[in-house]
Order: structure tokens, then sequence, then C-alpha cells
């Protein structure tokens, strides 16, 4: 993948766009200036746009050539070319439209789970005591005998409380999606014009001590009885926001969350290389369109399953 991609590799070039894409324009604020483009971010678009068409017209034509053959199974892509060919649509949809839903689901499906993974992970193994009763809960629900299916994750009450808490903490999209106001609005007490770009900061929600008692720490137990939900039902939680604007993916991006965290810790038990101490764990943020971190997480596995998964013990790169 990384090169048919880009030279840079494939995981580079998504996050070159995802810092592009988050950093303000001064050119925005400042029109006379956007000609100068003083942070050269229209010629960094540019370069990215050129490796992504590029990218993205090599997957067409593969599925063009494809499409000469008999095919069993057939893809999105293979959905959206057909849609295009023959008209279904009820509105103009050509290779430009094709390409543009390939970009935002390359974009917006992998490397927030990614990172959310990531962030959840490492707060696991930053408290060793969350880690065991997850794996108690996953012992009991799933026993060692076999990994965890998809099936299952609906009987991991605890596991929830752990992604919830994952999300109140470290929001992979902290300002959500920018929304603009449709009419003139009053919200308490702030008048907000129409045509108003609006962020939501999740970040400060899920760290607001009115809302949540010691909002700074790692605790799932706070979702015990409680019914808030992350579906953008409840605004002290919005990791996908709410309403119209609320992420289309939410239920396939949460369940691959679910089932590779419960995959991480029902097979494995973790420790940290070179000695390093739990708290050691570095925590800071890196800037871009999703909040990921900084430094990348190391970790060494032992398999604890009965001798299902084949797998020698060695240090991986988990980000």
């Amino acid at each position: 993948m990384d090169g048919e991609f880009d030279e840079r590799g494939f995981k580079d070039v998504i996050q070159e766009a995802l810092v592009v894409a988050a950093t303000p324009n001064i050119g925005e604020f400042i029109p006379f200036l956007d000609v100068f483009d003083l942070q050269e971010l229209t010629r960094r678009m540019k370069e990215l746009a050129k490796i992504f068409d590029d990218f993205f017209e090599r997957v067409i034509y593969e599925h063009v050539q494809d499409s000469k053959e008999d095919k069993k199974t057939k893809d999105i892509v293979d959905t959206m070319m057909n849609i295009m060919q023959f008209g279904e649509a009820e509105f103009e949809f050509d290779r430009r439209n094709v390409k543009a839903i390939m970009l935002d689901m390359l974009i917006a499906s992998m490397d927030t789970s990614a990172t959310t993974i990531d962030w959840i992970f490492t707060e696991l193994i930053r408290h060793p005591k969350v880690m065991k009763k997850l794996q108690n809960e996953l012992e009991q629900i799933v026993g060692l005998n076999r990994v965890v299916e998809e099936s299952d994750l609906e009987k991991l009450v605890y596991l929830d409380m752990v992604i919830k808490e994952g999300f109140r903490l470290h929001p992979i999209a902290p300002l959500l999606a920018p929304h603009e106001s449709i009419e003139d609005c009053t919200i308490d007490g702030f008048d907000i014009p129409k045509g108003s770009r609006i962020l939501v900061n999740t970040w400060a929600i899920g760290r607001d001590p009115e809302i949540w008692p010691e909002p700074e720490k790692f605790m799932p137990e706070r979702f015990v009885g409680s019914n808030i939900d992350l579906r953008g039902r409840d605004f002290q939680l919005l990791p996908f926001g709410s309403g119209r604007r609320s992420c289309p993916g939410l239920q396939l991006g949460l369940t691959i969350v679910r089932l590779v965290l419960a995959q991480l810790v029902h097979c494995f038990d973790w420790e940290l290389p070179n000695d390093m101490k739990p708290n050691d764990l570095d925590m800071t943020e890196k800037f871009g369109l999703v909040m990921a971190r900084a430094q990348h997480l190391r970790a060494i596995p032992t398999h604890r399953l009965e001798n299902i998964l084949g797998i020698s013990n060695e240090q991986v790169e988990l980000s």
C-alpha cells in the first residue's frame, strides 16, 4: 500500500492531510493576504490533492477492469461506479463524486478509530486495576478458550464504560466538525447571527468539573448506573457529534474500537519495555484535525489464551 500511495508512506500522507485541514488559514481572517499563501497551505493542499487523485484513479481503474469479469462480491466502489455508469442518481454523479466519497471514507474512518484505540489502550496500561477488571469481565463472558467475537460485545458492560471514559477524556475531534447557524438566534443571552461558524468544544465539556467529578482522572466506574449515552443524545458526551451532522460512521467506528480493544486486552497481558512505569508514559497531544498522541506507544504482549493464537512474545508498536 505505501509504495502505491506515495513515497512518504500511507500513514504520513494521511496525517499531513489532517494537520493541513486543521491549521488556521490567515488568509481567511485577512483576505488580501490569501493570495500570498504565507503558510504554504494552498501549495501543500494541491500536492496532497494530486497524491490522493492519482491513488483514487488507480483504484477506479482497477475496479473498471475487474468489472469486465464476473465478480461474485462487489464493494462500495463497484456500487458507486454502477450508479455513475447507469445514471441511477437523481443528481449529477460523476467521477469527482466517487473520489470525494472515497476520500471521506479514507480519512474519516481510519485514523479516527486507530487514534481512539491508542488513547484508550494507553489509559488501560496506565491503570492496571482497570485493565485487570476488564480482563475479568472478558474471562467471564468469553472464556479463555477463544477470541472475542462481535456477538459478545453487547454483553461487555464494563468495556462500554471504559470506552465512554476514553471518549470523555480524549475526544478524537475536540472541536467536532464545524457547524453553521441557519438563522439568527439567541443562546444563553448571546446573539448568534445567521451564517456564523459554530465550533463545539467537546474537550472542554469532557473536563468540566461542574459536569464530571474529578474530570482529570480516568475512572470508568463513573458510568455505573448512568444513562449517559455517546450517540449524541446526551450533550455531556459527544464524541460523534449530534443531530443531522453527527458522524455517519458511528456504528462502524464504535464496533471497530470495541472489538479491537477487547481483543488486545483479552488475548494478551501487557507490560512496558525497559522497566518503564505506567506513570512515565508521555500523554502529550499532537496537533491535527484528529487529536493523536505525540509519542508512539510501545508495549510487550504475553499471550494469555490457551494456545489458540500461535503468537510469540515480542515488543510491538501500537500507534
